[in-house]
């Protein structure tokens, strides 16, 4: 089996990545969707055969005593991928993901325009949150594709893996990939300081250690950039509350009101072209918003981004009700990705029944939904 025409096929397709597993046919992924390339499935040992190719002298023996590898490989006409390879009953299995190079636009992706002010922040800390899958790695690049393209600095970057290759624009840009460049994530956030970057992307934030170095990144006067696994900009602050005892809720909350500048939470939705596109919740750290993290009202900051959407900040059912009426999106798909389904229904039959309620985005500028052509991973 030749793995280089797979791979130049996953190219061609547009494809986030690809499955190999003994019994079934090779699938590729594409929209997020899963299609086989056959109807064969693979035989006992071909995956082995095929990953053991791809290995080198050393990292054979360290897959088999460890069970599993990650490594990077390139491919002429067809580009870079990350390869996991690991056992399943018995056999081997491997998961590649293409690690894009070509980056799209903030507005390709039909992204909020206040992103670009967010991004150009001189300071602070950026939390882009949601599912896995939900786009996050996509909008972050996108955004740092952004400064890159715009103004002089050093963008430093610790990832686990590298989903997009930056190039050197007006910025310098250092990946680091957890495991290839770096053995451990905390060893490359305690040394991120001495490399004089301007902005820090954090993987992921998946305990307290790593949100209080994001946190400090921000206090010293950087702009620090992370993903966090939580459905909205509330939920998210409660989310970062419980990575501490509740004894010091009151002073993460405080460092929050002083350092955090922006919350982007994102869910992928089905367009009426049957692509996805985002469907984004934007919170700002407005005067109104900073009060109330110092206060401690968590629970009155989604009241405060629906009264605010003057300030750029916007909830999913501001956003979902603005792309339905712009016909980006069916009715059926805003609601279902909904925060609050009820809500949101409401709103639309009130809409549409002449009484009189104001749109909440009818003084919101926004460009018609491009065709995205290159799609969320």
């Amino acid at each position: 089996m030749d793995i280089g025409y797979f791979l130049k096929l996953m190219t061609e397709k547009n494809a986030s990545d690809m499955f190999l597993t003994t019994g079934a046919p090779v699938y590729i992924k594409i929209e997020g969707k899963l299609y086989p390339l056959g109807n064969t499935g693979l035989p006992p040992g071909m995956v082995k055969k095929i990953a053991y190719s791809l290995m080198d002298e050393g990292q054979v023996p360290q897959f088999e005593r460890e069970l599993e590898l990650n490594m990077a490989i390139a491919l002429p006409d067809a580009g870079r991928f990350r390869v996991n390879v690991f056992k399943q009953r018995g056999e081997v299995g491997m998961v590649i993901r293409a690690i894009r190079s070509r980056i799209p636009s903030i507005e390709e992706l039909n992204l909020p325009q206040v992103l670009k002010d967010v991004i150009m922040t001189p300071r602070g800390l950026v939390l882009v949150v949601g599912s896995t899958g939900s786009g996050k790695s996509t909008s972050l690049a996108s955004m740092i594709d952004h400064r890159n393209s715009t103004t002089t600095g050093h963008i430093l970057t610790i990832e686990d893996p590298i989903e997009y290759l930056h190039k050197h624009k007006m910025s310098i840009v250092n990946q680091r990939e957890v495991g290839l460049d770096t053995h451990a994530f905390q060893s490359a956030l305690k040394n991120a300081m001495r490399e004089a970057p301007d902005v820090i992307l954090i993987g992921e934030i998946l305990d307290a250690e790593t949100m209080e170095a994001a946190i400090a990144f921000a206090e010293t006067g950087h702009l620090c950039l992370a993903t966090l696994h939580s459905n909205n900009a509330d939920q998210t602050i409660e989310r970062i509350l419980n990575f501490f005892p509740e004894s010091a809720h009151k002073n993460v909350l405080m460092n929050l009101a002083l350092n955090l500048r922006a919350v982007v939470s994102q869910r992928l939705v089905k367009g009426v072209d049957g692509r996805r596109r985002p469907a984004t919740e934007v919170l700002l750290n407005t005067p109104m918003i900073r009060d109330l993290l110092r206060r401690g009202q968590v629970h009155e900051v989604k009241q405060a981004m629906e009264e605010s959407l003057e300030e750029g900040m916007q909830t999913f059912d501001q956003c979902l009700f603005r792309m339905v009426k712009t016909g980006e999106i069916e009715q059926e798909e805003a609601l279902r990705a909904a925060d609050s389904r009820d809500g949101l229904a409401l709103k639309f039959r009130l809409s549409e029944g002449g009484s009189g309620e104001h749109d909440p985005y009818a003084d919101y500028e926004t460009a018609a939904a491009p065709k995205i052509s290159h799609g969320f991973i």
